[in-house]
């Protein structure tokens, strides 16, 4: 959200709708009321760490960092070049945010890299199914009540290419971070 209000100072209309904001966080926390039911990596549960303000510091400015970097890289992708309107802007902004939450839940719940690691069944499913309500909606009958539009295929290949960057990116550097920044 730290990105959004900083593009709505540069932008002539609101990157996002208040109303798609809230639909964003009802969207994306379906899947964490699952949470409780996830499978926990064997190596996690053998040495149980400790709360290292330190740690948690370094890790949120790492990850912070790299989260506003794929803002703006979604910023000047919808903005300058696509030169996307204000209903589409709004539609590709909330089709990345949705899916870069989903989807960064299965890169932060492991010290693994994401696909060497389980997640719950529920947690997987409920993630799927908040992913495909999120690309279908646009699509549906009441989007046009959301402020949300159909996206071309360009846009949408452009907005699930920065988030498929994102995901790669982001496991990289949690692996990289729990290796060199953490001691064990």
């Amino acid at each position: 959200m730290f990105s959004v209000a900083f593009v709505s100072m540069v932008l002539p209309f609101l990157p996002m709708l208040p109303k798609q904001i809230l639909l964003t966080n009802v969207i994306s926390d379906v899947p964490y009321l699952s949470i409780t039911s996830d499978n926990v990596d064997d190596s996690q549960i053998q040495n149980p760490g400790k709360w290292d303000i330190s740690v948690i510091r370094k890790y949120m400015l790492i990850f912070g960092i790299h989260s506003s970097f794929f803002d703006g890289l979604t910023f000047l992708v919808l903005w300058f070049v696509l030169k996307a309107d204000e209903a589409t802007f709004q539609t590709g902004w909330f089709i990345e945010s949705i899916m870069s939450e989903l989807l960064i839940l299965f890169i932060i719940r492991t010290h693994k890299k994401f696909y060497q690691s389980r997640p719950g069944k529920y947690l997987l499913i409920f993630a799927l199914l908040s992913f495909a309500f999120t690309l279908a909606l646009p699509y549906l009958p009441m989007a046009s009540s959301l402020g949300l539009v159909p996206l071309d295929s360009l846009t949408l290949g452009l907005m699930l290419s920065i988030v498929a960057l994102y995901i790669l990116t982001g496991d990289f550097l949690k692996v990289w971070f729990f290796k060199k920044l953490v001691k064990h």
